[in-house]
């Protein structure tokens, strides 16, 4: 029997980490640490998060939480449509414009909160404003990682009857608010399309029969590719899309899943050079959670039972089937350890572990 199957989810702890601004970027072992204020990047993976345990678990005051960590990413964009990232403790931002990652991982945020029919009209007409304003900062986007997390954000948007569309009354609308009251449908999906093939580009210029990669090295958030190029030939029925992204994904899980069967990311320390031995440690937990989404969505897209076994596999990684046969989960706090190091568990809990549990255990166990 899998891990995945028998272990509830216990989330409070995302309430501990969170203030009336959001949630704190990094703790020292389980408690918030200050010193490191809050970052966009955090917000937006807890807005996805906190939405889906909304969506799970209606009437917990998930929905709540969900509205600090908007409320985050709307004070972080600027009026150009670009975000900034790091904010200290006393609210003031490090920066005048973040990366393009976090440009994308907002985007993913927005356009998944977007796509929710749980999420209250309010909610949703913020996110359609701040991705309309943040349309051309994502045309401009080269980045692939940035490219793949903007993608799948929009791509949520057209899957979703109805969501480009304002919910409240037109005439209650400034000018430049009914100048944005209809986000341009058929503009989303071409720049879906361009982003796309940037993304085939990259595949293209880089793989060989061996090497079935965007880079010459793999990194972090790896599985964001694999899973842009599934949201874009679901979209467009495009058989390059398909195929591209089935190669790119098989080629990562042949990499990512050990002989013995358990989900074993690429470390953080050296990370899987081509022609060189996959780095061993630090095994972070995002990588875990956005596997666990790009194979389900290709268990949803082709039906494959397959993959859904090895998002099972991603889930129960938390749980103790890994490397260090030990569960990041903090049975006292619920918490996320922070990783794996060769030397065991890195015993502090910041946010974006326990957001990434959340994510993927609420898409297993969707009620």
């Amino acid at each position: 029997m899998n891990l995945s199957q028998v272990k509830p989810l216990h989330a409070d702890y995302l309430r501990s980490l969170t203030d009336d601004t959001g949630i704190f970027q990094h703790t020292k072992f389980g408690v918030p640490d200050r010193t490191h204020g809050y970052t966009s990047d955090d917000n937006g993976r807890a807005l996805i998060a906190a939405v889906l345990l909304h969506r799970n678990h209606p009437g917990e005051d998930w929905l709540r939480l969900a509205g600090t960590y908007l409320s985050f990413i709307h004070h972080a964009q600027n009026e150009d449509g670009s975000f900034r990232n790091f904010m200290d403790y006393n609210r003031s931002f490090a920066e005048a414009v973040g990366s393009e990652d976090c440009l994308g991982r907002c985007v993913w945020a927005l356009g998944f909160t977007l796509s929710e029919p749980t999420v209250p009209d309010n909610m949703q007409n913020t996110c359609r404003f701040m991705i309309d304003r943040a349309l051309p900062r994502i045309a401009e986007l080269r980045s692939p990682r940035a490219i793949a997390y903007a993608l799948v954000g929009l791509a949520y948007m057209l899957e979703t009857k109805g969501s480009l569309r304002y919910a409240f009354p037109y005439d209650y609308m400034d000018k430049s608010e009914k100048a944005r009251s209809f986000l341009p449908h058929w503009e989303i999906r071409d720049l879906i399309e361009q982003m796309a093939d940037r993304l085939l580009t990259q595949f293209e210029q880089y793989s060989t029969v061996d090497w079935q990669w965007f880079e010459d090295s793999v990194t972090y958030g790896n599985a964001m590719l694999p899973w842009a190029l599934l949201k874009a030939a679901r979209l467009s029925g495009r058989a390059d899309l398909r195929y591209t992204a089935k190669s790119s994904l098989a080629f990562l899980t042949s990499h990512t899943f050990s002989k013995e069967g358990y989900f074993k990311p690429v470390g953080s320390h050296g990370w899987l050079v081509r022609g060189e031995t996959a780095a061993p440690y630090d095994e972070q937990p995002i990588e875990a959670c956005e596997t666990l989404l790009a194979l389900h969505e290709a268990y949803d897209m082709l039906g494959t039972s397959s993959y859904l076994d090895q998002a099972r596999l991603c889930l129960d990684w938390f749980h103790g089937r890994n490397s260090a046969g030990l569960s990041l989960i903090d049975p006292q706090t619920g918490g996320c350890y922070d990783g794996i190091h060769a030397s065991g568990l890195n015993l502090n809990q910041g946010s974006e572990n326990i957001v990434s549990y959340c994510i993927a255990h609420s898409v297993i166990h969707r009620a």
